[in-house]
């Protein structure tokens, strides 16, 4: 069974959907997450480089 949804039905469920998660968080929990989200980012490219060193180093 396919379901048809017209596009302002689907334009509505988002809206919706967005607009309940917005109202239900906190922006202590968006800083946190932001930072979080940054400090994973960071520790990613160092790891990366520390890596990409070694294995320049083992290659010699």
């Amino acid at each position: 069974m396919q379901h048809y949804f017209d596009p302002m039905t689907r334009v509505g469920m988002i809206t919706s959907t967005v607009l309940t998660v917005w109202a239900n968080i906190r922006s202590e929990d968006l800083l946190k997450t932001a930072i979080l989200a940054a400090v994973g980012a960071v520790v990613s490219f160092l790891v990366s480089q520390v890596l990409k060193a070694v294995m320049r180093w083992i290659k010699r």
